[in-house]
């Protein structure tokens, strides 16, 4: 096994390493631990929140897969941030911030302890990206497993998610439901461990992992308290000596074919638009060049074939009672939608790992590529005056192709949600969040909270809503995020008025703000840079770094 120690005989190998040795055996470790490949365990475990609470237990048995494998496994930690918890606070600026910390981190200490292997534990909207996004830097042997969905909750036979506790709060507000109700709804969404139960974030990315090939197909749809979860687990732990002893590395994964897997994966299923922030940013880690219009190109010749919450009718977890994530990928091969040449982590090519994947007879949630539920992709990019870097609009939730109205405008999420709480938002209208950019937030804060409350009072579908942050992958209703150029760096958003005309064209691909040339000139004479929001710290450190959320939101 020495030879397979392609990094960590620079720790333990040779007289001069004692002290190292010394250290790693106050720990526990012994002379035949440190003779066999180092194998980092990358964990993202919180208690803070569901999505990640149960990862600990969950890296034991990847342990126990790595020890019976011949290697040595040494768990590490790195940060988390629940979305939904911080969702609609000044603390939902950390989220798409934590994802360069959580990439850096891992970097960091598998760089610094020389590890030979790895296998990343994540289960939430950030550690899904930033552990994929180490795994492309280090470039050691490794593994994604996401430690997967949350159950359902049920209330009067109805399956909940916590995305019916954000519209109750909407609901609440517009007297459609009383407090027992609210309550109820409350006490029943969030029943276990896991991350949030729909086709959001957390489960979009999931499936574009196991899309990728940086995860075993079949493992991350399993949900998180299914005892088949350990089993997989352990699984990985053996999976990634296998990968040392080919000397497999991510590199081979991450191919152009593969990102345009991971990318029908998202249209396919009604996905989060953050998958495409998380995909430009991992591209740009293994220098493939992606772009925008490949979204639109992929996602306008992939049917959705999944019908998923928000915008669906299924849960995570009934959708891995159907057939999973496999399914869902070996119908878009079955349909010519995928490239199934493309390598895994498995070393057998994604047509393998999918090509028998199960279905369960008489399921309702995944159907083949000739009878989709809708003939296209969920995922839009708009161009136009307002977004010459252009715009992602998610239609998988929403039957809108046109919409002109006036604009309603907030400088910050909190006063848009003021409004929308005290129904001053009427139907026709187009909601201006702005500020809140990769930069201006900065951080992208997500506006679930607002699309939430206006579709819980009944204005999902009338009301057009526009930001140049982000939105929730369980955001319903006509909403377009990522607006660039962003207001702090002077995009068009930044000089609309209240009352503007905003002309939203979807089959053409256009967002426009309907204003004379020479009133957008002298309004932009007047306009003043805002101060930065943060003058130290992490976060004035990512304002100064991150790029347009157009190329990723990432960081330099």
């Amino acid at each position: 096994m020495t030879d397979l120690r392609r990094n960590s005989r620079v720790i333990t190998e040779g007289p001069h390493r004692a002290p190292a040795r010394a250290m790693m055996k106050a720990v526990g470790f012994t002379d035949e631990d440190l003779q066999k490949p180092l194998i980092g365990i990358a964990n993202t475990w919180t208690e803070i929140g569901p999505c990640n609470f149960h990862l600990r237990e969950l890296a034991e048995h990847v342990k126990v897969g790595v020890r019976a494998a011949g290697g040595t496994p040494l768990e590490f930690n790195t940060v988390s941030i629940s979305d939904g918890i911080t969702m609609g606070t000044e603390g939902m600026k950390t989220s798409l911030v934590s994802r360069e910390v959580i990439a850096d981190s891992i970097e960091l200490v598998t760089r610094g302890n020389h590890l030979d292997g790895l296998v990343c534990l994540s289960s939430c909207d950030k550690t899904n990206p930033g552990v994929m996004m180490a795994l492309a830097r280090v470039n050691v042997p490794g593994l994604a497993l996401y430690g997967g969905s949350i159950n359902h909750g049920t209330l009067q036979g109805k399956a909940l998610t916590v995305q019916d506790v954000f519209e109750a709060v909407g609901a609440f507000g517009a007297g459609k439901i009383k407090e027992e109700e609210f309550k109820r709804i409350e006490n029943a969404a969030c029943p276990t461990a896991g991350a949030c139960g729909g086709q959001f974030t957390a489960n979009t990315m999931a499936t574009i992992m196991e899309a990728i090939g940086i995860s075993p197909a079949g493992a991350n749809g399993i949900p998180a308290t299914d005892p088949a979860k350990a089993a997989a687990a352990f699984r990985c732990g053996e999976l990634v000596m296998e990968l040392v002893r080919r000397d497999l590395r991510p590199s081979q994964i991450y191919t152009r074919a593969a990102f345009e897997n991971a990318i029908a994966s998202v249209a396919a299923s009604g996905g989060s638009t953050n998958a495409v922030l998380h995909l430009l940013a991992l591209a740009r880690e293994v220098e493939i060049t992606l772009t925008l219009e490949d979204f639109d190109r992929i996602s306008a010749r992939t049917p959705t074939i999944a019908t998923l919450k928000p915008g669906g009718l299924y849960t995570a977890v009934e959708m891995h009672a159907a057939g999973g994530m496999s399914l869902l990928l070996r119908r878009l091969h079955e349909g010519r939608m995928l490239d199934g040449s493309c390598l895994t982590v498995t070393g057998r090519t994604l047509a393998e790992e999918v090509g028998a994947a199960p279905e369960t007879p008489g399921q309702q949630v995944i159907r083949p590529t000739a009878k989709p539920f809708k003939p296209h992709g969920g995922l839009v990019i708009l161009r136009g005056n307002l977004a010459e870097e252009g715009c992602v609009l998610k239609i998988a939730g929403s039957s809108v192709e046109r919409h002109r109205g006036p604009a309603r405008v907030y400088n910050c999420e909190e006063d848009a949600m003021a409004a929308a709480s005290a129904q001053q938002i009427k139907a026709g209208d187009v909601v201006v969040i702005r500020y809140e950019g990769p930069k201006g937030g900065p951080g992208m804060r997500e506006m679930l909270g607002v699309t939430a409350a206006l579709a819980g009072a009944g204005l999902a579908e009338s009301v057009a809503l526009l930001t140049d942050g982000r939105f929730s992958g369980a955001t319903r209703g006509f909403s377009i995020g990522h607006v660039a150029p962003e207001a702090a760096v002077g995009g068009l958003i930044a000089l609309v008025n209240e009352g503007d005309i905003i002309e939203i064209d979807v089959p053409n691909r256009r967002l426009h703000l309907e204003l004379p040339a020479e009133e957008v000139a002298a309004r932009r004479q007047s306009w003043v840079a805002p101060t930065p929001r943060y003058r130290r710290g992490v976060m004035a450190k990512y304002a100064a770094t991150v790029s347009s959320a157009a190329l990723g939101a990432y960081t330099t």
